[in-house]
């Protein structure tokens, strides 16, 4: 047998495509219609380049690979923290509703939007006074443990490779808490009694 004759070698499974040297294909019609030249289309497996990251990427990558393991949940626990002393100095249980920060919704409208009260809700529950954390803000407070929950799971399982059980919330549960949030909104904007003991 020569060397004419010898059956070609099977590709190997391993080796990168090679891309096409020619121009792209022109893909025909399903009615076997002559091919349109403005829609031609690049045969399968064409390797295209990866996009070169920008300075502020590689800074940001080279960054995140050289910070320890718990510096994304120290920095995570942080601005909780900030916000939780934000809400202890500013004492927003007496400061006046239109002292800034204020709500633009509610300065504008005078409706209460669905965070109105969130900030006096975590003031009361640092203060262990539920009941009017709950007055102000009742959703706020039951996600709460949830949130609390989330936020130990992942920042235990970055810092310490803890594996505490998983806490699973289907896109139903999350889709009726939003309901729930946005009922609660509307509701507590409504001029009526016992609707208007809402109003914060």
């Amino acid at each position: 047998m020569t060397s004419v004759d010898r059956p070609a070698a099977a590709p190997d499974p391993q080796a990168a495509p090679v891309p096409p040297t020619g121009p792209p294909v022109a893909a025909p019609h399903a009615d076997g219609a002559p091919a349109d030249p403005g829609s031609a289309i690049w045969p399968a497996g064409v390797a295209y380049q990866p996009v070169e990251p920008d300075r502020f990427t590689r800074f940001v990558l080279r960054l995140h690979a050289r910070a320890p393991r718990w510096a994304v949940p120290l920095a995570a626990a942080g601005c909780v923290g900030l916000g939780m002393a934000y809400a202890l100095l500013s004492n927003p249980t007496h400061s006046d509703p239109d002292a800034p920060p204020t709500c633009v919704l509610k300065l504008l409208t005078g409706l209460d939007c669905p965070g109105c009260g969130g900030t006096r809700a975590l003031w009361y529950v640092l203060h262990a006074d539920l009941p009017a954390a709950a007055r102000h803000h009742f959703l706020f407070v039951f996600s709460l443990p949830f949130l609390a929950y989330l936020f130990v799971s992942w920042a235990g399982n970055q810092a310490f490779g803890w594996r505490l059980p998983e806490l699973r919330l289907s896109p139903k549960v999350l889709g009726g808490f939003l309901a729930a949030w946005l009922a609660f909104s509307v509701v507590r904007n409504l001029p009526w009694a016992p609707f208007t003991s809402l109003y914060v």
